[in-house]
């Protein structure tokens, strides 16, 4: 549609790359949909604009046709090509130590998962009972009893039996359980896939999971998850082990020091960041209220979209905390592997209902 600047009406640069592109789309149809109160005339402007600047034949013709009104002077693109993102610079995927995290070798990952919450009595007890029933019966026939005493012992003879049965019952009830759950689900790790159309950074921070977080034997990874009661994709990835989750959001940022305060806002270099946002602080509480009981933390991980350094700092006690890649596999694992082999089913299949497409 003509008269109506694409690039503004989503709140992007021009040379916003096609995952700022996506980000903001989302981001704006949330709030713009009809269903939350918005119109469907602009939502589907809102979709026009996303739709021609998210394929890249109809975006370099859109830009063609508003190319002498918005083309940039050449000091201006040299200056954001040194100080701004770089188009051409590909984030790669850091070299870990395994001397560097102290969890890797305090976990055995042929160590058997531990599937919770239990579904049946525990063995030990059940064993214990089956071996005095059994001396209870010994008893009874190397002794000869009186009346009362045959009447007592076949009564405790009785009613232990039908306890034992009943045990046993749900020893194979809950055998069953457990077969079922391994058989759909035990053979996997990894649920649902990072977007493909989206930046490098979630395609990294996927590798990043399977090669040093699957290591913890109940560890499950998964990609492409939707807030409780919303249809998009609002979490890049979620980490899950026993009943600690970790929420994580892929970005792409300029090198810096970044840190976060209490109420989740990031800074950089000492000020607030305005070069992008996370909506991580409000998919946490969402995540809260889905799991209660479960400890949930909230990831920025940042990569360098040019050429430098990204440093953080550790923030164990703030909502969110911005990391660098080596950062996220030794906090984060070493969180984690406190619980290494446990796999919370409820929870499991809570988070799991989330994935957007699997």
């Amino acid at each position: 549609m003509r008269g109506v600047d694409y690039y503004e009406l989503l709140g992007v640069n021009r040379d916003a790359t096609a995952a700022e592109i996506k980000s903001a789309y989302r981001s704006l149809a949330r709030s713009m949909h009809p269903d939350v109160g918005g119109t469907a005339g602009t939502f589907r402007l809102l979709q026009e604009a996303y739709e021609t600047l998210n394929d890249p034949v109809r975006r370099a013709s859109y830009d063609r046709a508003d190319e002498p009104a918005h083309r940039p002077r050449a000091a201006e693109r040299r200056r954001r090509r040194h100080f701004g993102e770089d188009p051409t610079y590909v984030p790669k995927m850091p070299r870990l130590r395994l001397d560097d995290l102290p969890w890797w070798d305090a976990v055995d990952p042929d160590t058997r998962v531990r599937y919770l919450p239990a579904t049946g009595p525990d063995r030990a007890p059940t064993l214990a009972l089956v071996g005095g029933w059994s001396l209870l019966l010994l008893a009874g026939l190397a002794v000869e009893l009186s009346t009362m005493l045959l009447a007592a012992w076949l009564s405790m003879l009785v009613a232990s039996g039908v306890l034992i049965v009943l045990l046993l019952r749900r020893h194979i009830r809950a055998h069953r359980i457990d077969r079922s759950f391994t058989a759909e689900f035990g053979g996997r790790r990894i649920f649902g896939l990072p977007d493909g159309q989206d930046e490098r950074a979630q395609q990294l921070t996927a590798e990043l999971c399977a090669k040093y977080l699957t290591r913890l034997p109940g560890v499950r990874v998964f990609h492409g998850l939707a807030w409780p009661d919303s249809v998009f994709e609002d979490v890049h990835h979620a980490v899950l082990c026993g009943r600690r989750l970790v929420l994580v959001e892929s970005k792409s940022w300029l090198p810096g020091h970044y840190t976060s305060d209490e109420t989740g806002a990031l800074w950089r270099n000492g000020h607030p960041f305005r070069g992008g946002t996370t909506s991580l602080p409000d998919g946490i509480g969402a995540f809260e209220e889905l799991l209660p009981g479960v400890e949930i933390r909230g990831v920025v991980l940042i990569y360098p979209s040019r050429a430098g350094d990204v440093t953080t700092v550790e923030q164990d006690d703030d909502p969110v905390s911005p990391m660098t890649p080596a950062q996220f596999v030794r906090d984060i694992g070493r969180w984690l592997a406190q619980d290494a082999a446990s796999v919370d089913r409820e929870v499991f299949t809570a988070v799991l209902d989330q994935v957007v497409g699997d």
